[in-house]
């Protein structure tokens, strides 16, 4: 079992830069590929960004590409989204998740779930 808790979300204005945290727990956490969903009222869950279990390698949806960096930190057994440039249609709640799927933008791969984070980027 994996738990998955995220934080850092808030009201920002447009072009500001937030930092969202998922701090994951369970004996194998570390061994999981992670990845970041969000989802906007009346809007299906869509992919954000993913990483490795090492960390070496990650992958970035076309609307976030270049704006948002996706890490992790191994020893803290922490995901963490740095997210610039931030635009209204950022607005969303936004989800940390594990997986054994590296890299995967389905929703399906992953296994575990934290209860998400807010993110309002007003104009």
């Amino acid at each position: 079992q994996v738990q998955l808790v995220e934080s850092g979300g808030g009201l920002v204005q447009a072009g500001d830069s937030l930092r969202l945290s998922c701090a994951a727990s369970g004996r194998t956490a570390s061994r999981y590929d992670m990845g970041w969903f969000r989802q906007a009222p009346g809007n299906e869950r869509e992919y954000v960004a993913a990483i490795t279990y090492n960390g070496k390698s990650t992958s970035y949806a076309n609307s976030v590409s270049g704006r948002f960096t996706i890490s992790r930190d191994t020893a803290k057994n922490t995901l963490y989204l740095q997210m610039s440039s931030l635009k209204p249609e950022d607005t969303a709640v936004y989800y940390c998740a594990a997986g054994t799927r590296p890299l995967s933008s389905s929703v399906d791969h992953y296994d575990y779930w934290g209860q998400g984070t807010q993110v309002t980027v007003s104009s």
